[in-house]
């Protein structure tokens, strides 16, 4: 498994909303310049499907970042499969008006775990700026 966290200077609320609302992912969800999130779709609630259309800027290609979540308890814990049935958690820890969220997921076997614990500490660094500027 991988671990990725990081602390927003935000209510847990705002923070579980920027999280969850598809017109925030879309603003936040990348980690690389020229990639972005096209579309985002949330159905927050167990047995709910999310679904985020990530595409190259300028070019022809995309894929789809798709799941269904198994566990959600309100402002604390988000727990989902993706499509290919890798598993993953993101917690939400409110400490002192701060928001301390940790994504633990399971790795493809097709990248490293280096390259994919960056890939996804950038998004978490993105999410942590997009709240803290807004």
């Amino acid at each position: 498994m991988i671990t990725v966290q990081n602390t927003i200077e935000a209510s847990i609320e705002k923070v579980w909303e920027f999280w969850t609302l598809p017109e925030h992912v879309q603003n936040w969800n990348t980690a690389i310049d020229n990639w972005y999130t096209k579309y985002a779709e949330n159905d927050l609630k167990v047995g709910g499907k999310f679904k985020y259309k990530m595409a190259q800027k300028g070019e022809n290609a995309s894929f789809d970042f798709e799941g269904i979540y198994t566990k959600i308890e309100s402002l604390l814990l988000i727990e989902y499969k993706l499509t290919d049935n890798r598993i993953g958690s993101v917690q939400f820890e409110n400490i002192d008006n701060k928001v301390k969220i940790t994504e633990v997921f399971e790795p493809t076997k097709e990248d490293s775990e280096s390259m994919q614990k960056q890939w996804c500490q950038t998004v978490i660094d993105n999410f942590k700026a997009y709240v803290e500027k807004n």
